[in-house]
């Protein structure tokens, strides 16, 4: 990052008419001003091409400018332009939206303290060498959510079902958690738990995020509630809406949720490929909530089937994953296994381990009858009583959640005391 502005910074201004603007006109065009009016924007569409010329180092806005999203921040520090925005309204509120939005500089309507201002947002720019800073919320502090990503190579393994069934059995468990469905390529959780509502929450949460508006309390109310503890956040309703939910705000609806249940189940994608490293890239990317679930995740949970070709996507999917997450915390479920098949479970957990020291291999019968039975009622595989998928997705998150034999025992004694009661 350059944190030694130039002497000379071209400033871009798009006031939308405010008062201000005649002010900053003149002070950008005093005799030896370090910074200088480079072109003055008629709206957001006008802003955003200016920055592409790379004329300019730093923008000067004005926080009503329709269009300011965090869409268009994001924009203008792709291109290495700061943002400085001017707040006609001084509300503590319209300042949390435009930090939400990625906005680090802030002035009042007097404009005290522009040159500093100009400088320090050059000073943050990104010039190309390190990413911009993520739009929402600071990281979250330690003790906030826990998020496991249940990922799985395509072919259809039976990540929903492994994911919905996790999320479930932790609720069960009295721990507050929200599934995300964040399949680029169309989700099927609100089908799997029987969520007939056509809105999508998770776009109602990504349109909130851009405009800087999403926080906890905002996500309470777009996700469904399934029981006392699972909040549902529904995906996509068609494959083809990904384009909606960017980079940013996917990010910022992650630190949403992290910050309002103590675990975060997501449901993701199939595929790892991105161009997160091409320069040239410049729209949104299919394929970014996967890439961002899995890299950022506390665990990540692999699913694959028994089968021959689902082994042979599970192993090249394993390869793909290390390349892409090394560190990781891997748990790997292999789904539908069944004697026919002629594999005993140690020749697959050799298999396994051969392509990733994974921190458990667990397996799930195929179990067709229990699967089918919670599908059609729309209903987790906890609401539908025992079962032996049941039990082998609870031996699972007990691997996962770090839980042993007497943990759960004495989960149980609580249970049963409790309902006794």
């Amino acid at each position: 990052m350059n944190l030694t502005p130039p002497s000379d910074l071209p400033v871009l201004v798009a006031a939308a008419g405010a008062g201000w603007e005649p002010v900053a006109l003149d002070v950008l065009g005093r005799r030896g001003s370090t910074a200088t009016l480079q072109r003055r924007c008629v709206d957001v569409n006008d802003l955003v091409a200016a920055t592409t010329t790379g004329l300019a180092r730093v923008a000067l806005v004005s926080a009503m400018l329709p269009g300011l999203d965090a869409d268009t921040v994001a924009q203008l520090a792709k291109a290495g332009v700061g943002v400085v925005v001017v707040l006609d309204d001084a509300s503590a509120a319209s300042g949390d939206r435009l930090r939400r939005l990625g906005v680090r500089q802030l002035l009042t309507t007097d404009l005290a303290g522009l040159d500093d201002a100009l400088r320090e947002a050059v000073a943050r720019a990104p010039d190309g060498t390190e990413p911009a800073a993520a739009v929402g919320p600071p990281s979250p502090p330690v003790g906030h959510a826990r998020t496991i990503a249940v990922w799985g190579p395509a072919g259809a393994p039976g990540r929903t079902t492994v994911a919905a069934g996790i999320a479930a059995e932790l609720a069960h468990r009295d721990r507050s958690t929200m599934l995300v469905d964040a399949d680029p390529y169309g989700g099927a959780v609100a089908q799997h738990l029987g969520i007939l509502d056509g809105a999508s929450g998770l776009l109602a949460a990504a349109r909130a995020a851009n405009a800087g508006e999403l926080d906890a309390t905002r996500l309470a109310d777009l996700a469904r509630a399934v029981g006392s503890e699972l909040r549902v956040l529904t995906g996509l309703p068609r494959p083809d809406r990904w384009p909606e939910v960017r980079s940013r705000t996917f990010d910022a609806v992650l630190e949403a949720a992290r910050s309002l249940v103590d675990w975060v189940v997501l449901d993701t994608g199939f595929s790892l490929e991105g161009d997160l490293d091409d320069p040239f890239a410049t729209g949104p990317q299919r394929n970014h909530m996967t890439l961002a679930a899995v890299s950022g995740a506390d665990d990540v949970v692999v699913v694959g089937t028994a089968d021959p070709v689902g082994l042979a996507r599970l192993a090249r999917g394993l390869v793909d994953l290390h390349d892409l997450a090394p560190e990781a915390a891997v748990t790997v479920v292999v789904n539908r296994t069944r004697s026919s098949l002629g594999w005993s479970e140690r020749d697959i957990h050799a298999m396994v381990e051969g392509f990733v020291r994974a921190r458990g291999v667990h397996f799930l019968p195929d179990d067709r009858a229990a699967a089918d039975r919670a599908l059609m009622a729309g209903r987790s595989l906890v609401e539908t009583g025992d079962s032996a998928l049941r039990r082998g997705v609870s031996v699972a998150v007990d691997a996962v959640v770090g839980e042993g034999r007497a943990a759960v025992a004495g989960r149980l004694r609580r249970r049963t005391t409790r309902a006794a009661r």
